[in-house]
């Protein structure tokens, strides 16, 4: 067993908002991940990022000095490749940046501008690329018998980038739910089945695990839904008034940084 307390075993970490922001490491995030790797404390980086492939997600996580794995990686594009090849669902339209698509192998991504019929609609982060006719195809593909299953790579509602707070990916999915009259199985945060596939991995029981981001609702209200004890940090999306509402974290940390002396407190 890892070092800390009996309840204490092992670590979901967010990564846009808690170990970086806007391209930079967080102030100390780097030595706090140094610091869970001595002393070997089982771990996962758990991401709703879906701009980018858990391999270009390496590559920025080593260009700023830190030490990762690609399995030790989950991000909603992994978790939805599986969730449709489970279900013999083949050929998706992938509303997603293209460089984030090859995590989708062996599904079939279909060309947006194509009639081919599709088995899915996935919706991912498109930022800016967004606009009424990229919105208008992906609905009038939901409006074509048999419907295709509509998939949501997350339901995070806004992030913190380099211009403030930025729409995600939640708004466009309630948009086409709404107009296209369907519901969208959700495979990112917050949902049950995303923090269930983290804990199987980790191969650690939720009491004994702890859920690290920025968050209040996609981060650590999902993972208390699960059991899983949350640990909010004051960087990223983080505002004041979060801690106001009825949503109480486990603990509350100006950053990563103070998870070493944190977590030894407990002992």
């Amino acid at each position: 067993m890892a070092e800390g307390t009996d309840s204490n075993r092992a670590l979901l970490i967010d990564l846009d908002g808690v170990v970086y922001q806007a391209g930079q490491p967080i102030d100390g995030a780097v030595a706090a991940i140094d610091w869970m790797r001595r002393r070997q404390i089982p771990h996962l980086f758990v991401t709703n990022t879906t701009s980018r492939s858990r391999g270009a997600l390496l590559q920025k996580f080593e260009r700023l000095g830190f030490a990762a794995e690609t399995d030790e990686i989950i991000t909603p594009i992994t978790a939805a490749a599986g969730w449709l090849a489970q279900r013999g669902l083949g050929r998706a339209a992938l509303y997603l940046p293209r460089e984030a698509q090859s995590d989708f192998a062996p599904i079939e991504a279909i060309e947006i501008d194509s009639d081919a019929p599709v088995d899915a609609v996935v919706i991912g982060d498109l930022g800016e690329a967004w606009n009424f006719d990229l919105l208008n195809n992906a609905f009038r593909r939901l409006m074509r018998e048999p419907q295709p299953q509509l998939l949501a790579l997350g339901m995070t509602r806004y992030w913190r980038g380099p211009r403030g707070l930025q729409l995600d990916v939640a708004p466009f999915v309630k948009a086409l739910e709404h107009a296209a009259g369907c519901e969208a199985v959700v495979v990112g945060k917050p949902a049950r089945g995303f923090f269930e596939a983290a804990l199987e991995q980790l191969d650690c029981p939720a009491a004994h695990t702890l859920m690290i981001g920025d968050d209040i609702r996609g981060d650590i209200d999902a993972a208390q839904q699960c059991g899983i004890r949350g640990i909010q940090v004051r960087t990223g999306k983080f505002r004041e008034a979060d801690l106001g509402g009825e949503i109480v974290p486990a603990a509350v940390l100006d950053s990563l940084a103070d998870l070493p002396a944190w977590w030894d407190a407990q002992a």
